[in-house]
């Protein structure tokens, strides 16, 4: 046997009993071969650093790429993972950050695997889609994006239809809209999603624009979609157009009217003061109306001061469902005193910042720079009242003097959560806040003035919907 082919059968044999590393140590002292291995590499190639190549080396090239592929999520893989990562860089353990909720882990997971090319499967990326959304995680949002696209593609319009939402959901309303106009293909969810997120984020006019482009697109809606377009209609405070809208659903598109579209309806009149033409539209409904009906009446006479009416609507309610009023109807929007209950609800934010989230609670002091976000707020009180704000201390329901009533709009969860945000990230970057109760009126008031005052824009994510401040304006158009 000549000294070459005596050469590639030791190394066939390496290839049998060693993983790719062990070769690599172990050839070293072969002046006459160069191992070259990466750990991301796609194959491992052998090249003889004198003399010619044998002619059979692409087999043993193909052979070392299949034995790579092949262990690359077992030892050579788990070796990797310990070394430069805390993870272990397994299929098991992106389950089980996702199942905990944990996104910035999964996300990082996840790159690990992609380095050691250990594919990922459609279904595990649409759980990783709705972790995001929940969390509002648009950082990691978009890295899972970027992996989808690399490795599944082409994708189908349904994995698309998810990718959008997921950044509607993290209130990222250009890059859905980006994502979008560059679909190969779109189907009535697309359309539905769009519509409905516009809304949903405070974009009203856009969200008409889109019905209506649609439509000329000789394209058929559903029942969703009408439901999306009345809300838009109540933001715009284009009652007209709205009740337009509903008797094209029935004439145009065969679409008979259910009780959320009765529901909708009801909300859109109401939402613009319009109470008495709202109740008698209520009495003109060929079904018998639900509670949910009678309860939006109820909250918008509370909103306009229509006591009476509201009374009236509140009776109803609670004839037809007494939970109603006792779980979820009266505090904020019946003069009682918060139980003990109640108060376990009290206003909590989140703050999205450098990849970590931050809690505030309404009066947090439990923070280390809780006396400097106070400071902040206070320091502020003289430019944003010179700007128009006047507070309303109405929404302080604790029987203290005026000025604690002001101090108490201050330790609102959502403006201490602003406050942090000021204090810690760049300038001029968006800063995004999700809060779990609906914002109160004043609140609302001084984030579109703060906006303004700092020249960022704000991102707020209450209990019903999206509000991008911005120049002192808020894309609800003051309706939330």
């Amino acid at each position: 046997m000549s000294p070459l082919s005596a050469l590639l059968v030791t190394i066939n044999s390496l290839l049998r009993k060693f993983s790719k590393c062990e070769i690599a140590d172990s050839i070293k002292g072969l002046g006459t071969l160069r191992a070259i291995c990466t750990a991301t590499a796609e194959r491992c190639d052998f090249q003889l650093s004198g003399g010619d190549q044998p002619h059979d080396s692409l087999g043993y090239r193909e052979s070392c790429a299949g034995f790579h592929h092949q262990n690359a999520g077992q030892s050579y893989g788990n070796m990797e993972a310990s070394s430069d990562s805390p993870y272990r860089g397994t299929l098991e353990e992106l389950d089980g950050f996702c199942m905990e909720g944990k996104v910035k882990e999964a996300v990082e997971v996840l790159e690990l695997l992609v380095k050691l090319h250990i594919s990922v499967d459609l279904p595990r990326y649409l759980q990783l889609m709705r972790q995001c959304a929940e969390a509002k995680s648009l950082e990691e949002a978009k890295i899972v994006h970027r992996h989808v696209l690399h490795h599944l593609s082409p994708l189908t319009v349904s994995t698309y239809n998810r990718i959008l939402e997921m950044y509607f959901e993290c209130g990222s309303v250009d890059e859905a809209i980006n994502m979008f106009d560059n679909m190969p293909e779109r189907n009535l969810t697309t359309w539905d999603t769009m519509i409905t997120q516009l809304t949903k984020n405070g974009f009203a006019e856009d969200s008409i624009d889109l019905f209506t482009q649609f439509k000329k697109l000789g394209l058929k809606p559903d029942g969703q979609m009408f439901i999306a377009v009345f809300s838009a209609c109540s933001m715009l405070g284009d009652l007209d157009e709205g009740m337009l809208h509903f008797e094209s659903m029935r004439k145009d598109y065969g679409i008979g009217p259910s009780m959320a579209h009765f529901a909708s309806v009801v909300d859109m009149i109401g939402s613009i003061g319009h109470l008495d033409e709202a109740f008698e539209f209520i009495e003109k409904m060929p079904i018998e109306p639900s509670a949910d009906v009678w309860e939006s009446l109820m909250n918008f006479c509370r909103v306009h001061g229509n006591t009476e009416l509201g009374d009236r609507c509140a009776e109803l309610v609670e004839l037809l469902d007494p939970s109603r009023l006792n779980e979820k109807s009266k505090p904020g929007l019946l003069p009682v005193k918060p139980s003990d209950s109640d108060l376990k609800l009290a206003s909590k934010s989140l703050l999205e910042g450098r990849s970590r989230v931050h809690s505030y609670r309404a009066g947090d002091t439990s923070h280390p720079e809780n006396d400097q976000l106070y400071a902040l707020l206070r320091g502020m009180k003289p430019q944003m009242k010179e700007a128009g704000y006047i507070p309303e201390t109405k929404f302080v329901l604790h029987d203290i003097d005026q000025e604690s009533k002001e101090d108490a709009l201050l330790a609102h969860s959502e403006r201490l959560a602003v406050a942090e945000a000021l204090l810690s990230t760049p300038a001029r970057s968006p800063i995004r806040v999700i809060k779990n109760l609906r914002a109160c009126g004043d609140c609302h008031t001084a984030l579109k003035i703060i906006s303004k005052l700092v020249g960022r824009e704000l991102i707020i994510r209450d209990a019903k919907r999206f509000h991008h401040f911005k120049d002192g304006l808020c894309s609800c158009r003051d309706y939330w």
